[in-house]
């Protein structure tokens, strides 16, 4: 399963991570990939609304590991950070693995070390959309807004069993100001090259 979606401002991308919510499930674990500033937490904050969490979901950098109870009677959210981690071995002493059948794992920075976590996993990969490669140029209206509304390239590639379905569940298609649910795309399955809308 890949996917890959052009977000245009934040607002989007907590959209998408809303979309993303509807997908997943306990058990789930999440890679998230990108450089700082590339909207990571930004997305996970859309996935725990998405959820129904407690919050505020914020990055979870100096703490290493939050972890967010439903509200609504779901999966609670572990919300890791592995950018200070060194090793698998640092990743293990968190003991992310023991609360990973009954919730949703999302780890920010995660690539090389969190994989052994499962047999199935999503990652996601967030990078700034180069100047010029929109349709309108560098000088168009959303590249002027500031660091939140420059567009990113969101990828997404699932791993396992659980993302090799032909009708995975995927978080891809809609339009700009489209609906968060509800598309009218059949359950599974998400038209795919489109933008995230809210």
């Amino acid at each position: 399963m890949r996917d890959e979606i052009t977000v245009t401002t934040a607002e989007d991308m907590v959209a998408l991570g809303k979309r993303l919510a509807a997908c997943l499930r306990p058990g789930d674990l999440v890679v998230l990939n990108g450089t700082l500033g590339a909207g990571k937490t930004t997305l996970v904050q859309g996935i725990g609304a998405g959820l129904g969490v407690r919050g505020p979901v914020t990055s979870p950098t100096f703490v290493i590991a939050r972890v967010h109870p439903s509200l609504t009677g779901g999966p609670a959210l572990v919300h890791a950070d592995a950018y200070r981690l060194a090793s698998p071995a640092e990743v293990d002493d968190l003991d992310l693995d023991a609360s990973l059948e009954t919730s949703v794992t999302v780890v920010e920075w995660g690539g090389g070390l969190v994989e052994g976590l499962a047999a199935d996993r999503l990652e996601v990969s967030i990078a700034l959309t180069a100047p010029g490669s929109g349709p309108s140029g560098p000088d168009d209206e959303a590249a002027a807004a500031g660091p939140d509304q420059e567009p990113r390239t969101v990828r997404l590639e699932g791993y396992g069993a659980r993302w090799s379905a032909p009708a995975a569940p995927v978080p891809g298609g809609g339009t700009p100001g489209g609906p968060v649910a509800g598309d009218g795309t059949p359950a599974g399955q998400v038209p795919s090259g489109g933008q995230a809308g809210d």
